[in-house]
């Protein structure tokens, strides 16, 4: 069983904690923020929402290391690298779109893009997993994505209603 060094396993989770260290506390107002960029799904985005998922992320973000050595390390690294790539890419999208900072911005271009292409190119280069489960990595994320502005939309008019 393949064995990764716990550098590289610790990686997401140091990641994703400063990216929600710039969304959250410096500067902050992600989610002020975001209810003004998207609208449609602000009632569904409250402080309790933002909390608990991003405490998943977090905790996925550090199963790796846990799981270590286990094939479920790896795949959970890639999914957790494709969800934090698709975070960054909504977070440029909306810069471009809207001409101003996106709480997130920054980690997710300087971090988040560049520890997915990383940990894919070294992962697929050393064999650590399947491409099938390289392929479904890399879907996970933008499908996350797509799913939860939906969610998002489908729960503010619920609570709407």
């Amino acid at each position: 069983m393949l064995h990764l060094s716990p550098t590289i396993l610790v990686l997401p989770a140091l990641a994703v904690s400063a990216h929600l260290a710039e969304e959250f506390a410096w500067p902050g107002g992600f989610g002020d923020w975001y209810r003004e960029y998207r609208p449609e799904g602000a009632a569904s985005v409250t402080r309790a929402y933002l909390v608990a998922i991003n405490a998943i992320f977090f905790v996925m973000a550090l199963l790796p290391a846990v799981l270590n050595p286990s094939p479920y390390a790896v795949a959970i690294w890639l999914v957790v690298a494709s969800i934090a790539a698709s975070n960054a890419c909504f977070h440029l999208y909306a810069v471009w779109m809207t001409r101003r900072y996106s709480p997130g911005v920054v980690t997710g271009a300087l971090l988040y893009i560049p520890l997915a292409v990383l940990g894919y190119q070294l992962f697929v280069a050393t064999h650590a997993t399947s491409t099938g489960v390289v392929a479904q990595a890399l879907v996970a994320g933008p499908a996350y994505h797509l799913w939860s502005a939906r969610n998002h939309r489908r729960r503010a008019t619920t609570r709407l209603a």
